[in-house]
């Protein structure tokens, strides 16, 4: 775990007034620590990723929110499907044959 001038040594792209600023706009969504924010290399690797946006790719500020909450909910979506993978797999041979059959069935319409 980071405080917030600990990830603008590691993360030198970032200034502390940005740092503070995206969190404040809920971009980053550190922890709160006993002397403040923390962060962890979760929250370190989407400040690199809100960089890039701002930075490399001059994504207006408007825009980092909606590409940010589409990133999550591919992620999201990415965990449901793995533990429903693991359930499939879980189940007996029988059973996995069978959902992978329907599953043909669907995506060949």
């Amino acid at each position: 775990m980071l405080d917030e001038r600990q990830v603008v040594a590691t993360v030198r792209r970032v200034s502390l007034r940005e740092l503070r600023l995206w969190v404040s706009m809920g971009w980053i969504r550190p922890s709160a620590g006993a002397a403040g924010d923390v962060f962890d290399d979760l929250d370190v690797a989407r400040i690199r990723l809100v960089c890039d946006l701002r930075k490399e790719m001059s994504l207006p500020e408007d825009a980092v929110p909606v590409v940010l909450s589409l990133l999550d909910q591919i992620h999201g979506l990415r965990r449901e499907l793995r533990g429903l993978a693991d359930a499939v797999d879980a189940q007996p041979d029988a059973t996995r044959q069978a959902v992978v059959a329907a599953y043909r069935r669907l995506i060949e319409g």
